[in-house]
């Protein structure tokens, strides 16, 4: 029976709702009925994809043709004849769905851990054919069509199918491969057509200004991480050294031309760098597709894409495997906390508000003039959360540090009094967020072993880097990490100050150390302390250039020694001047000058000697690895205190925050006997006055008298 006139219109202008309907095979009383768009034929005959000649079709109304074939329904190709060409048209109405009821359950559950197998675009081989399958989640849409260069963007070539139980619109295009490059066109609940829409789950994207999805494969064929890996599985990472250089990939370096490092050259720079430099990690700023360069990464409209401003999408798994077969872990930021509102993203991604809420007081961000994510969704959840389980698993990353995490938290973050609604309690806690993030973290730590997430929260929330267990507390969120934002905050205005004021502020130092051991610390001194008129770490130190110099030394030394993992922003390593843009390469002119080059060497020797002692990075997040040894000394602004593991050579730290030379000074120590001066910022090499204790200082009657530089840090480790 021919369809009615309007349902041919609908086919031949992409509004269709349901084209397998009507195109492809079906089973009927004569045989198998076919009915197919052949653009530009006059003529058409139907073959299997074996070649077996199965029947001729008919033309009825411009490019929509008919017949009666031979055999069951089966995959179809048309050779189509139009004047003196011929050309092959193999037929995507007559392949069935990839998609099975298993996928329907779990993704309608929101437990489908695998969606970035099943949704985006994937190259498969498909009932006799290969090709790609594509699937996206719309389910508000009137009809989805597939468009891209191999189709001419023709908004009617390649309608989708829909899946009904569960809003997923999917097709399988054979004959094409990777490099194809697509959008969907949508077309909302109210006929209004959407702008072009790229892939949510697109392994890769166009370079910008272009937005395109692009087909990708994203897996890797032969890593050579096994050691790496197994090792990070094997431990508790609170107990491991862990220094985090953190890296904007667009401008730690550029080449001749001024360009971004692709990821083999950035490899072949910056791992070599890090591993010489001491540091344990790599933190990539966000990796993701982004399409505006002064968002850093964090406005991302390609949640599944690494970017490509840095080569192809194998380039960063190369990238990732390199480091961690020279030892180095590999951690990304990751930003759930909101996305931009670009026509070609997330927004309003069927004609209805999918992703985000259609209330701005829940679904706007006033800081950033983003959308945020319906966390309550349970298709959204699934999206995120298996985004974190991708780069774990496609690009073998060691962790992620979440962005923004105190903003997801509460209703009213960033919100005046009017610009947000309470949760069903009356109160201001985010719970479906929370919620999130929970979900996340056990995933995470649940499917791959040796992974860490870090939390980017500024608050007293209390469980932060808690296990998430299903009966525990309801707040806690699972991570293995907490941004320490109260250290660098009271530090950074400690050195900040004048030294004969510090004495007034001692407790800006002491402070930290009441609550340092009730999360899993990081210590941060990252890239939001180095822009928008911050200025630079460097720069925020008090005094003249050589008090500046000094001041810094000892302040990192002091960081090295404090409780906590250690994190420091790119540039800071050598005192770069200059406030951090990300248009720019950091300024590495500066290590050909003496100030700047101690700097560096005393990071690298802080790293090696942090790595090498247990008693410095073992019991980071426990309360039994520290031990005050002078806490009150605030008119002289000295502190000290013992870091210490079971079975380790325990470890005095001292650090002389005034500009005042002290010898004598009596520090009480637990063991009598030799302590070695493993580190002092004052040496000579690292640019200092060339003030210590000559390598040793002797204790007896449970202390010792010690040489303080001036404006120094010292360590001492116990050796009998």
């Amino acid at each position: 029976m021919r369809p009615p006139p309007e349902a041919i219109a609908a086919l031949l202008d992409g509004s269709h709702a349901d084209p397998f309907a009507l195109l492809g095979t079906h089973a009927g009383p004569e045989g198998t009925f076919a009915r197919a768009i052949l653009h530009g034929a006059e003529q058409a005959e139907a073959f299997s994809l074996e070649g077996e000649h199965l029947g001729a079709m008919t033309r009825i109304d411009g490019p929509l043709f008919e017949g009666t074939l031979r055999g069951p329904p089966q995959p179809i190709r048309y050779s189509c004849r139009a004047g003196d060409s011929q050309w092959w048209v193999t037929d995507p109405y007559s392949f069935g769905p990839v998609l099975g009821p298993m996928d329907d359950f779990l993704i309608a559950e929101g437990t489908h851990y695998r969606l970035f197998d099943k949704l985006g675009a994937h190259v498969i081989d498909h009932e006799g054919a290969s090709g790609v399958h594509f699937a996206v989640w719309a389910p508000n849409a009137r009809s989805v069509t597939l468009v891209g260069d191999f189709n001419g963007w023709n908004g009617a070539a390649h309608m989708m199918r829909r899946r009904a139980d569960i809003g997923v619109w999917e097709i399988f295009v054979p004959g094409i491969g990777e490099g194809a490059i697509y959008k969907y066109r949508i077309v909302g609940p109210d006929g209004t057509v959407q702008p072009l829409k790229a892939d949510p789950f697109a392994f890769a994207s166009e370079l910008r200004p272009k937005t395109a999805s692009i087909v990708a494969c994203p897996v890797k064929r032969e890593w050579g991480d096994d050691a790496h890996r197994a090792h990070w599985a094997s431990v508790d990472p609170r107990r491991e050294a862990i220094s985090i250089y953190e890296v904007h990939p667009g401008s730690w370096q550029r080449d001749d031309n001024g360009w971004f490092l692709g990821w083999d050259e950035l490899a072949a720079r910056l791992i070599p760098y890090v591993l010489d430099m001491g540091f344990t990690h790599i933190e990539f700023m966000p990796v993701s597709e982004h399409p505006y360069d002064p968002s850093w990464g964090y406005q991302t409209t390609g949640l599944y894409a690494p970017s490509a401003r840095f080569g192809d999408v194998e380039g960063f798994a190369r990238f990732v495997d390199g480091a961690h077969r020279a030892g180095i872990g590999v951690l990304i930021d990751w930003v759930p906390a909101h996305f931009p509102v670009d026509d070609h993203g997330l927004a309003r991604f069927d004609g209805t508000a999918l992703y985000e809420h259609e209330d701005p007081r829940l679904g706007f961000h006033p800081d950033w003039n983003t959308a945020i994510y319906n966390f309550g969704r349970q298709e959204v959840r699934a999206f995120l959360v298996n985004n974190a389980l991708f780069w774990a698993e496609k690009y073998h990353v060691d962790g992620l540090r979440v962005d923004a995490v105190a903003s997801m938290l509460y209703r009213d973050y960033s919100r005046q009094p009017d610009e947000w609604i309470p949760n069903a309690e009356g109160g201001r806690e985010n719970w479906e967020a929370v919620e999130f993030m929970q979900a996340t973290n056990r995933a995470l730590y649940g499917t791959h072993a040796g992974v860490m997430t870090i939390a980017e929260e500024s608050t007293s929330w209390p469980g932060v880097s808690q296990p998430a267990y299903a009966e525990g507390p309801r707040a806690a969120l699972g991570f293995g990490f907490k941004w320490n934002m109260g250290f660098m905050h009271d530090t950074l205005q400690y050195m900040a100050r004048d030294p004969v004021h510090r004495k007034y502020h001692h407790h800006e130092i002491t402070f930290g150390l009441v609550y340092a051991f009730t999360e899993n610390f990081v210590l941060p001194l990252s890239h939001d302390e180095v822009v928008h008129g911050k200025g630079t770490i460097l720069g925020k130190m008090s005094g003249d250039d050589w008090q500046q110099f000094a001041n810094l030394r000892a302040y990192y030394a002091m960081m090295w020694g404090y409780p906590g993992k250690k994190l420091l922003f790119m540039g800071q390593e050598f005192a770069q001047r200059r406030e951090w843009s990300e248009s720019r390469a950091l300024d590495w002119e500066l290590l050909d000058a003496p100030a700047h080059r101690g700097v560096a060497d005393l990071i690298r020797d802080l790293n090696r000697v942090y790595r090498e002692t247990p008693a410095l990075h073992a019991r980071d997040c426990e309360a039994e690895g520290f031990e005050w040894l002078i806490a009150d000394d605030a008119d002289n602004s000295v502190f000290a205190w013992l870091r210490r593991a079971p079975g380790a050579a325990p470890v005095a730290v001292i650090a002389n925050m005034t500009p005042n030379y002290h010898t004598g000074y009596r520090i009480p120590l637990p063991h009598d006997g030799t302590w070695a001066e493993i580190i002092n910022s004052d040496a000579e090499t690292y640019g200092g006055s060339a003030k210590g204790n000559l390598g040793k200082v002797s204790a007896s009657g449970g202390a010792a008298h010690v040489l303080l530089p001036p404006l120094a840090t010292i360590m001492l480790q116990f050796t009998g």
